[in-house]
């Protein structure tokens, strides 16, 4: 599903269940040393994911580890993203000649629990999501927001290691299955403009994706 939101220099990899005998590399055994059953699952199925992915980049199989604030680690010159729900696991990686940063999300396909709309969303945003909800009734909008506020915050965190609240992104959604963030917050490494995205609904996922473009080619220069 996540491939059909990205463009073919970014490599996708997913899984609709947990395969057996997958094991962990490195550095990667520490972060869930504790974890539960569910957990180790999870995250297990996510890095033979991101290695499926690399793999299709021309890489060997790396340990991925959890860095700051629990983003993914990359190896260098890879940008890249892992999201994981019940029933589905994916990771999209790309070169840094092609993307800048990239954000993926999964969801169910289901209303937000009761209050948690009203926490992540701008008056605005929930003016929008009242009209969606009038012309184009069997798309939950709510949790589709949530999903898209999930991707850009892991599109925006590698490009400046800071938090990226709820309120400090403001979704337009489109029907047509493509998004707008504006963002509150700026930095020199994220686009001014914002990010634009992707959407779609399958298997009774919400899946969101965020490609940050490259950064400018000087006139005869090499990427910054």
């Amino acid at each position: 599903m996540i491939g059909t939101l990205l463009p073919a220099p970014v490599s996708v990899a997913e899984a609709f269940e947990d395969p057996p005998g997958l094991t962990l590399i490195g550095l990667e055994r520490e972060a869930v040393r504790t974890a539960a059953p569910k957990r180790l699952a999870e995250f297990t199925t996510a890095r033979w994911c991101a290695r499926r992915a690399l793999a299709g980049l021309g890489m060997p199989p790396v340990p991925i580890p959890r860095g700051r604030r629990g983003a993914p680690v990359w190896p260098p010159g890879i940008v890249g993203s892992m999201t994981h729900h019940d029933g589905y696991r994916a990771a999209a990686v790309a070169r840094q000649a092609d993307a800048r940063s990239l954000g993926i999300d999964a969801e169910p396909h289901l209303p937000l629990p009761d209050g948690v709309l009203e926490l992540i969303a701008l008056p605005a945003e929930l003016r929008r999501i009242a009209e969606l909800s009038g012309r184009h009734p069997l798309v939950h909008w709510d949790r589709l927001l949530f999903s898209m506020k999930e991707s850009v915050y892991k599109a925006w965190f590698p490009l400046t290691y800071r938090w990226l609240g709820h309120e400090e992104a403001d979704i337009v959604m489109d029907p047509a299955g493509t998004f707008t963030a504006h963002l509150f917050a700026s930095h020199p490494r994220v686009p001014p403009e914002g990010f634009t995205g992707r959407w779609t609904v399958d298997r009774g996922l919400v899946v969101t994706s965020i490609l940050v473009p490259p950064y400018p080619t000087p006139s005869g220069g090499a990427p910054r």
